[in-house]
């Protein structure tokens, strides 16, 4: 049934679909095939339209149910309660898979910091001070994250043009692309409560693919002193389906040295990281391959940052992992980074050239990890193209 598909028996990620004439609901990719989960289980939580209700329950929940599917799915006796409720993914329109509480970005890539740190400070130490103490991150717009297949709309913001006497209003020219794992967090907390690394598993559900879409031109104008803001804000892509950690035991790999070791609410044992490669495709042509594995700060240190001044998490909230990048070409999970801030532009098949994204580009973000057979699971297809600015109205 799915053994040459994204989803094979050790995947069963999690989405929420539709058919003509039918409401969302929830359902497993299984295959070529969405299994439909409030008709099957006879589950109310799955009758609704989102993941959150199953997403609160917490870890012996989320393990019930996928010991409940993985027996559904393979013994041939279930067969007649399964099949009425098997629908082809190709007659089903995906839709946002939970509903996004908060949205926080990092920066845990040592390989992207680097690479922008010596694109913007060159002869200086291309990290920060801090940058090997703790994650850096910010918070995002929630409200901006939308599902694959959305279109992205070019923002419009002030950019500084190099040698001009101050600002320009308009459409953004550097629109770039970021290549991220996003990770859905399930059981709340209560206010003040921290969550040391070794409880990562019982808050975080699974992951999502992820496209922090970044107007680099309005960012480095604004970005001084407080973070990223509207270079950032206007677009947050994922991909419909939340494949579980539960479907990722085999993907765990040792992290990468860290140094100096991480102050004590940081460390963990063992610091592990996720085999997991990328693959960015521009105008259905692939130009990099990142690799998960090489990023510094793991999921579960983000997550502990994340916690670690008594902010709470809420089901639904969704942390990123930062642009994935790794040290050699062909790598990196950005556009400012591959065409090194612009001045190697990327030259496609098709003869065209690219410096940053154009109007009517598409990008799409694929992903695949060991499984727990020995084979491979994926993520879906992450896509979105982008469309021209919106003009402002008269003033």
């Amino acid at each position: 049934m799915s053994e040459d598909s994204d989803f094979p028996i050790d995947n069963l990620p999690y989405g929420v679909f539709s058919t003509p004439g039918t409401g969302r609901r929830v359902g497993v990719a299984i295959g070529r095939w969405v299994l439909d989960l409030g008709a099957v289980l006879d589950d109310p939580d799955f009758r609704t339209p989102s993941l959150n209700a199953h997403l609160s329950r917490g870890p012996e929940r989320w393990a019930q149910v996928r010991a409940r599917l993985v027996e559904l799915l393979t013994d041939e006796r279930r067969r007649p309660l399964v099949e009425p409720y098997l629908v082809p993914l190709d007659r089903v329109t995906l839709h946002l898979p939970f509903e996004v509480a908060d949205y926080v970005d990092f920066y845990a890539s040592e390989h992207h910091a680097a690479n922008l740190g010596r694109m913007l400070r060159p002869g200086q130490d291309p990290l920060p001070p801090n940058w090997r103490h703790l994650p850096l991150g910010y918070h995002g717009r929630a409200g901006t994250v939308v599902v694959s297949g959305t279109p992205v709309i070019r923002p419009c913001g002030q950019r500084m043009e190099h040698g001009a006497p101050g600002p320009v209003d308009g459409p953004s020219r550097r629109l770039d692309v970021e290549v991220e794992l996003g990770f859905v967090v399930g059981v709340p907390t209560a206010p003040g409560e921290s969550v040391p690394t070794r409880r990562f598993d019982r808050h975080v559900f699974g992951v999502v693919l992820l496209n922090d879409w970044s107007a680099r031109d309005l960012q480095a104008w604004e970005y001084v002193p407080l973070g990223p803001f509207l270079g950032k804000s206007f677009a947050t892509s994922i991909s419909p389906w939340v494949v579980p950690m539960a479907a990722l035991g085999a993907a765990r790999v040792p992290g990468p040295p860290q140094s100096p070791e991480p102050i004590g609410y940081l460390r963990e044992e063992p610091h592990w990281s996720l085999d997991i490669t990328f693959e960015l495709e521009l105008n259905g042509e692939v130009v990099s391959r990142p690799p998960f594995a090489q990023m510094y700060w793991s999921p579960a240190q983000l997550l502990a940052h994340l916690t670690a001044n008594g902010a709470t998490l809420r089901t639904g909230d969704l942390y990123a992992s930062g642009t994935v990048s790794g040290p050699n070409p062909g790598e990196a999970g950005s556009l400012i980074e591959l065409t090194w801030g612009g001045t190697r532009p990327l030259r496609l098949r098709d003869g065209s050239s690219r410096a940053f994204l154009e109007d009517g580009d598409v990008v799409t973000i694929r992903a695949s990890a060991p499984s727990a057979s020995g084979g491979r699971i994926g993520f879906g297809e992450l896509t979105g193209t982008v469309l021209p600015a919106v003009s402002r109205p008269e003033r």
